[in-house]
């Protein structure tokens, strides 16, 4: 993380440009609002960026929370066309010959109509005529129902690659509820958007807070250099699972010469592993990508565009822009790998790891949403996990229990927090933070302690060029001083329910169970699916619920439920199973006893605090 307030000495237009050229009209006012009034989006917010950079904010930051903030309908080239700044990605248009196609239609339903709304305004109105998914995270789909409403579906082809709907629904299955509390520090939504605040995310601005949908594809991706054509207009397809997302993949329109590179190949360095928690990403199979796209696309297009930030113009450019893309990711991997295999850990690697200068001396590698400190700490967390090798990190005190100890060495909370301050007059805000971190976890209601640990990590975020470690810093102060912070994502989505599988409906259940409580229980329960003719068989037995298909099962369970997906989902919401219909047959006592062992989440968990 650059904490260097000086910004690099290389060009510093081009940039800017770039992510003018185009511009068609914005959205006056530039904010969204849902149907009852409510703000789901603010683009004006951040008019304070149109001033000089304040000594709260790194330059190189501010500068790209200039470029991230400008908003409106730009012309990529004839017939594509990009709205951007209305939500934190962009939403792509391509005309066809009937109507227009969208690909990622945003986060949010009302972001995606207003964008939509937009781009009619300045072309004329134009049905919808297909859809495309560049990949499986919720800011390439969840707008959708605002550019095809229900009940226009039909003859709409909704284009993904193969494996879209799994990855689309199960990264809110298993620890939902973690991810969303992590991402309030992680995007920073409960700070005032301001010069001392949040000032983007370097992948965009903010993430809107609307209504979420999603339309299951209907022609899937399976192989690169598969070719389809939709309203007329023709797209070949490279596939390339495993690197932003579990599910991805590059196109080119080549009778239009304009490459998508998805979320592949975005202005800044992008996170292995994202600080709101997800599963590591692989860095190499992603450099493998970025080196096949530059040679199978060779000569095809004019301009490159992505699900975020700017175009990039020129056949060589993009080439350039691509190489060193490629280059960022492999290089942290290898070089993580080669540190790795010498001895360092996780931590010593962040700290000795240095970008190439070819490299570092771009502006799109710069670490404003990944970093490379936090990108080698993944890697190495994805070769060898979390454990470094030595004995005296194998067993420690779980944090309160640690800091109670290191405070009682330190002398007690007052002398640690004076350490912690001549730490802190003296530069070194890390450990200043660390040693403050411990009185905290030592004493939550220790004052003095909680107001200077804020101040430590203020001046953390304020120095950072990082913008989610600045949203971490800064949210941390935040709920120091006013405690855990209520908010977050509405995990309970109709339609996201809807496109789970049975096995991952279960599987909700099975993560909810109190073990403890369920340890010497024992029952089985049968649920035969109608609408999809399947059966599964659930067994609680030692506080684990599994589960598995079976086709004739061996002996009876205690309880067997034949219902549709429908009465499944309101049954795991809480109505009876009289109320819905549902045929039951044995013990019908057995799902109220199942259900009785769930814990709901703490969507206010505390992070800053013990």
């Amino acid at each position: 993380m650059a904490t260097d307030r000086a910004l690099p000495d290389f060009d510093d237009r081009t940039d800017f440009e770039d992510a003018d050229r185009g511009f068609l009209g914005a959205l006056v006012p530039g904010v969204v609002k849902a149907a009852d009034g409510r703000v789901v989006f603010d683009n004006d917010a951040y008019g304070f960026l149109k001033d000089e950079c304040p000594e709260t904010a790194h330059p190189s930051l501010w500068r790209q929370g200039q470029l991230c903030a400008r908003q409106g309908l730009f012309e990529v080239t004839e017939g594509v066309y990009q709205v951007r700044g209305l939500d934190i990605s962009n939403m792509t248009l391509v005309e066809g010959e009937r109507g227009v196609i969208v690909i990622d239609p945003l986060i949010s339903a009302e972001t995606a109509a207003a964008a939509f709304a937009l781009y009619q305004e300045h072309r004329g109105e134009r049905p919808v005529t297909g859809v495309i998914y560049t990949h499986s995270h919720g800011d390439h789909f969840g707008g959708v129902r605002g550019v095809v409403p229900h009940g226009a579906e039909k003859g709409v082809p909704i284009l993904a690659p193969a494996g879209f709907m799994e990855h689309a629904v199960s990264e809110n299955v298993y620890a939902g509820n973690a991810m969303a509390r992590r991402g309030l520090f992680m995007y920073g939504v409960q700070l005032p958007k301001a010069p001392d605040g949040q000032i983007g995310v370097g992948l965009g601005q903010a993430t809107s807070s609307g209504t979420i949908g999603l339309i299951p594809p209907t022609v899937d991706i399976t192989r690169t250099g598969q070719e389809e054509t939709v309203d007329g207009v023709r797209i070949v397809f490279q596939l390339t699972p495993g690197t932003e997302a579990p599910a991805e993949m590059n196109f080119v329109f080549p009778d239009r010469r304009a490459l998508c590179l998805a979320e592949n190949a975005t202005h800044n360095m992008h996170n292995v592993l994202t600080l709101r928690g997800a599963v590591v990403r692989d860095s190499r199979i992603w450099a493998h990508y970025l080196d096949e796209a530059i040679e199978y696309f060779h000569g095809q297009y004019d301009v490159a565009f992505a699900s975020h930030h700017w175009p990039t113009w020129g056949h060589d450019n993009v080439v350039g822009f691509l190489t060193v893309q490629r280059d960022l990711y492999a290089y942290m991997h290898d070089q993580t790998l080669r540190l790795m295999n010498q001895g360092l850990t996780g931590a010593e690697i962040a700290e000795e790891i240095q970008l190439p200068p070819g490299v570092a001396k771009s502006w799109h590698a710069r670490g404003y949403y990944g970093s490379l400190s936090h990108n080698t700490k993944a890697i190495y967390q994805r070769y060898l996990g979390w454990y470094d090798g030595n004995p005296a990190h194998l067993w420690e005190h779980p944090p309160a229990e640690q800091a109670r100890r290191y405070v009682d060495v330190c002398g007690g909370p007052d002398e640690a927090v004076a350490k912690a301050g001549r730490y802190a007059d003296d530069g070194d805000l890390r450990f200043a933070a660390t040693l403050l971190n411990h009185v905290v976890f030592a004493d939550p209601d220790n004052s003095e302690a909680r107001n200077r640990l804020a101040a430590v990590y203020e001046k953390l975020g304020h120095g950072s060029e990082n913008a989610t470690w600045r949203n971490e810093y800064l949210t941390g102060a935040l709920e120091l001083r006013q405690g855990e912070i209520p908010g977050g994502v509405d995990l309970a989505n109709p339609e996201m329910a809807m496109a789970l599988t049975v096995p991952m409906l279960i599987d909700t259940v099975a993560i909810a169970i109190d073990g403890p409580r369920a340890w010497d229980d024992e029952l089985t329960i049968d649920l035969v699916l109608t609408d999809s003719d399947e059966r599964h068989r659930l067994t609680l037995h030692n506080g684990a619920l599994t589960h598995r298909a079976v086709d004739s099962p061996r002996t009876p369970a205690g309880l067997t439920l034949t219902l549709a997906k429908p009465q499944l989902l309101a049954l795991l919401a809480g109505k009876g199973i009289e109320e819905l219909g549902i045929t039951a047959e044995g013990d019908a006592t057995l799902l109220a006893r199942l259900l009785g062992y769930t814990a709901k989440p703490d969507p206010t968990f505390p992070v800053v605090t013990p």
